[in-house]
């Protein structure tokens, strides 16, 4: 498949995919755009680090998890809205749910070996996820602090 429509796919999958989030979880509508956006960034963000940089998927995640708290953290600010909004829509598309599907599938088929390496590498992509948002959140708390 052609790089470009690779991206097209990858774009549009990830903002539709957030937005489709936001949906479920009743975000006001003048939001999901903005939603929208910052979930395909975190979503793009990783998936150029992870298919052409060469990182690893926790680095991957870990990075695009402290963009998306970055970016969240500007539309709460533009559009004078709670940053939550923002980020827990633009997180879902970093979950690792079929890493997770194929660790219970590998433990139910007696895999017990590869179902601990998956299980694994669940939680260290949810720990990346966690502490890239927290490290955002240090930063736009630092970068208040020298505003004052």
């Amino acid at each position: 498949m052609p790089l470009g429509l690779q991206i097209i796919i990858q774009v549009v999958f990830s903002f539709a995919g957030t937005i489709g989030y936001a949906l479920c979880i009743n975000i006001p509508r003048r939001a999901l755009v903005s939603c929208g956006i910052c979930g395909m960034l975190g979503w793009m963000v990783y998936w150029f680090l992870w298919r052409f940089v060469g990182a690893g998927k926790v680095a991957s995640n870990l990075i695009a998890a402290l963009i998306v708290g970055l970016v969240s953290y500007w539309f709460a600010r533009t559009k004078k809205m709670p940053v939550t909004l923002f980020n827990i829509p633009a997180l879902v598309p970093l979950v690792p749910g079929a890493t997770a599907y194929e660790a219970v599938r590998a433990l139910v088929s007696g895999e017990f070996v590869n179902s601990i390496r998956l299980f694994l590498m669940v939680i260290m992509v949810i720990g990346a996820i966690a502490m890239g948002y927290m490290v955002a959140q240090v930063l736009i708390d630092i970068a208040k602090s020298m505003q004052k």
